[in-house]
């Protein structure tokens, strides 16, 4: 199927902004955006490869191994292993590799890796109780993460190495054939419109990260990552809705909030209740819950 190509908007790149400029002018407005200029610490230029292998020596970590650089989640075409650190660092880091890596424990990175985490100034632009946790990212070249959101307000700090990043906005998620928190289309470049037809419909925004590089992403904004070259990424993230709204036992920050989980439930359990119905009164009745969600739910307020 052919399809027009989709549009391309580039996400803006703003320097020098401080704490109070970005709660101010910019988190209000719910858009990603990368931060340029600003002050990371050390890491930038101390986190080479050697350095990172002698520095945390061979503590475990959890990993993501693939054989194929597009890692799609929903049909686990990876592997989870534990390797030491420096071992992991090391074969990551291979310019020829027949595996690629992704680090992907959850963490406090002051906690876990308290050496390197003495390198790094990470921005606190939000309150210190609302910090969730800081996610080391190490991952191979040419590395592909799928499509997915998260419920929480995430700085990407790009440490070292270069990563291109492609969003969607919240309001295109009915294009984007969700499974839970992911995406089905696992190739954002060459989507199988055949497959996929209403991908076309949903706005690309696109933006290339350079070491020193802060990319903000809203929460719900789904993120697809390739890693142009060997890196060394910090994710962190932190709550944007009142501590209460979370799932006290979600340790990785990838349950949607309570509110939304109970609404999701009871929808599934309204869609159940319908089927009582012959089609003809399925069909009318399911376009006025979804006419009743339109008027009660929907904004128009996202890029």
């Amino acid at each position: 199927m052919e399809g027009r190509e989709p549009l391309v908007v580039s996400v803006a790149r703003l320097a020098g902004v401080t704490r109070e400029q970005f709660l101010r002018d910019i988190y209000p407005q719910r858009k990603p955006v990368v931060l340029k200029g600003m002050e990371l610490g050390t890491c930038t230029t101390k986190w080479t490869v050697d350095y990172l292998s002698k520095a945390e020596g061979s503590k475990e970590v959890k990993i993501h191994v693939s054989m194929v650089p597009q890692m799609d989640f929903l049909s686990k075409n990876f592997v989870y292993r534990t390797l030491p650190f420096d071992a992991f660092v090391q074969r990551a880091a291979e310019v020829k590799h027949k595996e690629y890596f992704l680090s992907e424990d959850i963490a406090d990175i002051r906690k876990q890796f308290p050496i390197l985490a003495e390198d790094v100034q990470i921005p606190e632009y939000f309150e210190k109780e609302q910090f969730f946790s800081s996610v080391f990212r190490i991952s191979s070249a040419g590395l592909q993460l799928w499509t997915h959101y998260d419920v929480m307000d995430n700085f990407l700090i790009q440490v070292t190495g270069r990563k291109r990043v492609v969003l969607y906005s919240p309001r295109d998620a009915p294009y984007l054939y969700l499974s839970g928190t992911k995406s089905e289309v696992l190739d954002v470049d060459n989507p199988d419109l055949e497959k996929y037809p209403l991908f076309v419909k949903a706005k690309r925004y696109q933006c290339f990260l350079e070491a020193g590089d802060v990319l903000f992403i809203p929460a719900l904004w789904f993120h697809n990552v390739i890693s142009e070259d060997f890196g060394v990424a910090l994710n962190v993230f932190w709550k944007h809705l009142p501590a209460e709204s979370y799932d006290k036992s979600d340790t990785y920050g990838n349950k949607d909030p309570t509110a939304a989980s109970r609404a999701m439930q009871i929808l599934d359990r309204a869609l159940k209740t319908l089927e009582e119905l012959p089609e003809e009164y399925r069909d009318f009745y399911a376009r006025r819950m979804v006419l009743r969600i339109q008027e009660k739910a929907y904004r128009n307020d996202y890029g």
